[in-house]
């Protein structure tokens, strides 16, 4: 019985490593590829008042000069949301929450560019915003409180396989 155990929780714990290298690589290929996100208006035409057809549809420019500087816009704001989210959710700090400050003002600044009825980006009013802010606020909020859990439990676990070990070397059972 201890023999099918000792198989069920190394079976566990080869998917959670699994899961762990997985996670890692993906959250390391994001990072990865923020610069070549930030840089990503450079292929969007420069002209005025052209359309950029692309794969995943048609990008017009909207109240920007032309589409390049919509595209520039956008994807500083996306690079920046996409950094400080990552920032929020894999921090273990205490003062972790903060860093919703900054997120929301760039969830804030990202709807203004997203809105293609507005002349300014910061005239944008706050409160048309908080119905498409509040939901990512809170699904980072549950994300970074799963991973803390997690984190918690892994440590704990730890500890006490370690205690077992110095038990083991002492001779002291």
């Amino acid at each position: 019985m201890t023999n099918k155990l000792t198989k069920r929780n190394t079976k566990f714990r080869q998917t959670d490593r699994r899961k762990a290298f997985i996670s890692g690589v993906l959250l390391s290929l994001s990072l990865i590829a923020t610069p070549f996100l930030f840089y990503i208006y450079k292929y969007a035409p420069a002209e005025p008042g052209v359309a950029w057809e692309t794969a995943f549809g048609t990008v017009e420019a909207g109240n920007f000069g032309s589409v390049q500087a919509f595209m520039h816009a956008l994807f500083t704001k996306i690079t920046f949301v996409l950094i400080t989210s990552i920032w929020f959710v894999t921090s273990r700090n205490w003062w972790k929450y903060a860093i919703l400050v900054p997120l929301t003002m760039f969830l804030f600044q990202l709807s203004g560019v997203v809105n293609h009825q507005i002349q300014f980006i910061d005239e944008f009013d706050f409160f048309y915003s908080i119905p498409v802010i509040i939901p990512i606020l809170l699904l980072l909020i549950f994300i970074s409180y799963r991973i803390s859990k997690r984190n918690a439990i892994a440590e704990a676990l730890n500890a006490d396989a370690n205690e077992e070990v110095k038990k083991l070397i002492s001779d002291d059972l």
